[in-house]
């Protein structure tokens, strides 16, 4: 099986990948001029230098192939010109598919994300069939990734051969870059979270997450969007968690989402316009944050195969590769 895979650069598709591999197929992978290739270290690949804004480019690298697995998107919570992420996460997955179509690809597994499903401010747990418009999605990030999957659901209606996976938030180790759901990890060990805000995530496995690319070929529906989650957690439940594997103690402040939205504003007006860097706070991610992201990933264990895990392997396993890698110093682990 001949796979073409975007995205296997990054946290997520650096697994898929690993993953692919393991299940014997030949791998053709998109990267990009600048990308870093640590993470595909030992596997064996074609390598195809292009760019989602540019997707005219990625044509021939889809000939022959027998699954386009399109897992690469710009995942960030700010972005200067916001229009560089629609055309990568909207345009570039429209005309993937399209191209993938034309060039007789069987089949296509797409990476969307959880950010699409219609999350409550009271915690409920939603699943694939929860209601959810483009109005509530909050953000650019978010509105992207909707606006790319329903792309991805509109070419399935009309005929072709694409399952659609919505990971919950990944952790594990190998997060270089590191993503925002990494940062909070990285800011924890450095002693950079001296407060919480009262919200909630989805931590899922990210080797779990890998597995489901393989499976979903084989068992997912077309047209099918499927929740790929772990633990329903509280930020305050993720910051104990860690504080338990490292000893670093928990903060015990909690801070309204006004206040946190302030020290974002400001935070993005200084770090981000002032001075071109990224902020470590964003109004998106706190407007987020007032939705708690809880998810089931039922209809996942029942036609996939999905294993719903503890986290903790994952946290513990995030923790150690980012002080392994120099992202934050040793720790001494929790009292005998």
């Amino acid at each position: 099986m001949k796979v073409f895979l975007t995205g296997a650069t990054g946290f997520v598709g650096h697994h898929v990948a690993q993953a692919y591999a393991a299940a014997g197929a030949e791998l053709r992978l998109l990267t990009r001029g600048t990308s870093r290739l640590d993470g595909l270290a030992g596997l064996s690949f074609d390598a195809v230098v292009g760019d989602l804004r540019q997707p005219a480019g990625l044509r021939s690298a889809l000939e022959g192939c027998d699954a386009l697995v399109h897992v690469a998107a710009d995942y960030r919570l700010w972005v200067l010109n916001p229009q560089e992420m629609y055309a990568a996460n909207v345009d570039g997955t429209r005309e993937l598919l399209r191209m993938a179509r034309e060039a007789g690809v069987p089949r296509v597994v797409y990476t969307s994300s959880v950010a699409t499903m219609g999350f409550l401010t009271d915690g409920t747990i939603v699943d694939e069939e929860t209601p959810v418009s483009l109005a509530e999605m909050v953000g650019h990030y978010k509105r992207s990734k909707f606006l790319a999957e329903q792309e991805a659901i509109a070419a399935a209606r009309a005929g072709q051969y694409v399952m659609i996976l919505n990971p919950t938030t990944p952790i594990g180790p190998n997060d270089a870059k590191p993503t925002p759901t990494g940062r909070i990890v990285v800011d924890f060990l450095n002693r950079k979270f001296p407060a919480y805000v009262d919200t909630g995530l989805n931590l899922v496995d990210v080797r779990e997450v890998a597995r489901m690319h393989v499976a979903a070929l084989e068992q997912g529906r077309p047209g099918e969007r499927y929740i790929l989650g772990g633990e329903n957690l509280t930020l305050k439940q993720i910051l104990d968690k860690m504080s338990a594997i490292t000893g670093l103690p928990s903060p015990t402040m909690q801070v309204p989402h006004a206040v946190a939205m302030a020290f974002a504003f400001l935070d993005e007006w200084v770090t981000g316009r002032m001075l071109g860097k990224e902020p470590r706070a964003t109004v998106e991610a706190v407007r987020m944050g007032k939705k708690k992201m809880f998810a089931s990933s039922r209809k996942a264990e029942r036609e996939l195969g999905f294993q719903v895990q503890p986290v903790y392997a994952a946290l513990r396993g995030a923790i150690d590769w980012f002080v392994a890698n120099g992202h934050a110093p040793k720790y001494e682990g929790p009292p005998a």
